[in-house]
């Protein structure tokens, strides 16, 4: 498998972009589309740091279970990328994402506030609620083929996985920011 590169970041950014182009203000969609790059990062993180905590324990449940408490956060299954890109046919799927974000801040005080102000439940934001379930399954199907598990990043030297996201980041918000102008 190869590594995930900026490049594939970034055009999976303005993939999702695109999920919302058109339909709501730029400034405020790339709030819905940098939750989501967040929290997938969280989950394919998250998910690594339990494959290694698996292989070094060699399957030992309870010495697994007490060793997540040492990560540097916590994601239950209901807050996990994964459980939501399962139920992204889910009417509920706003409330879902919401209370997955909501769960993740709670668990995490390092997090607290990360996601606050966005609504993936807005109607106002997202439109009927067949409108807003077609957009946020698409987010989470512009998403879900993007591996960011750390050790899958690929890194220039001197750079960690962290700095690959945080520059894609700075990319898309720079987009957004030409995008508004343009308007």
């Amino acid at each position: 498998m190869s590594k995930t590169t900026s490049q594939d970041i970034k055009a999976t950014l303005w993939k999702a972009a695109g999920t919302f182009r058109g339909t709501i203000d730029a400034a405020n969609y790339k709030d819905f589309v940098l939750s989501m790059l967040f929290l997938k990062y969280l989950n394919d993180t998250y998910k690594e740091h339990v494959k290694e905590l698996e292989e070094r324990y060699n399957g030992n449940e309870i010495r697994i279970e007490r060793a997540k408490r040492n990560l540097p956060f916590i994601l239950g299954e209901k807050e996990s990328f994964d459980y939501l890109y399962e139920h992204r046919f889910d009417p509920k799927i706003g409330e879902m994402i919401n209370l997955a974000l909501q769960g993740i801040q709670d668990n995490n005080s390092e997090l607290r506030g990360v996601f606050r102000s966005i609504n993936f439940n807005s109607e106002a934001m997202l439109g009927n609620p067949q409108q807003k379930v077609t957009k946020l399954r698409s987010l989470l199907e512009d998403f879900n083929p993007l591996c960011l598990e750390p050790s899958q990043i690929e890194v220039g030297p001197g750079k960690d996985p962290a700095y690959v996201i945080g520059d894609a980041y700075e990319y898309i918000v720079g987009e957004f920011a030409a995008e508004k102008r343009k308007k």
